[in-house]
């Protein structure tokens, strides 16, 4: 079973929005819906039901997704052509797919915090360096 944020997250994708399109919809911070898209926070119950309802079902519906059926109503409220197009390819991926897809993400976001942490490291590596230099003379 999907965590909330994660069916979120698919069904965001799946209607073709990006986060700032849902950051803007829901009047938040990008930063703040990703954190909400990530798990990061506890999402308000209110904002809870406008998710629910920018998505076009009941939250409840929005909470007891199980796996097989959050993509049922990943395409309501659908009635631009494209996205229509852009909901049947994604509905007729697999559960797999959709879990491998989020995997990679995942993964993607690690790689992207190791490299600034790479970054921070051969930061204090130089300045460690330029006091050693300063103690030496």
């Amino acid at each position: 079973m999907f965590p909330v944020h994660e069916k979120i997250r698919l069904v965001r994708l799946a209607k073709g929005w990006t986060q700032e399109v849902m950051a803007e919809k829901l009047e938040m911070s990008i930063n703040g819906y990703g954190n909400i898209e990530r798990g990061n926070c506890d999402i308000t119950l209110s904002k809870l039901e406008q998710i629910a309802n920018l998505f076009g079902v009941d939250l409840l519906e929005l909470l007891d997704a199980n796996d097989r059926n959050v993509f049922n109503f990943m395409g309501t409220n659908n009635t631009n052509t494209q996205n229509n197009q852009k909901f049947c390819t994604v509905n007729s991926l697999s559960l797999e797919q959709a879990e491998h897809q989020l995997e990679i993400e995942k993964l993607q976001n690690i790689i992207e915090l190791n490299q600034k942490e790479i970054v921070l490291k051969d930061q204090q590596i130089r300045q460690l360096t330029d006091i050693f230099d300063m103690l030496k003379k």
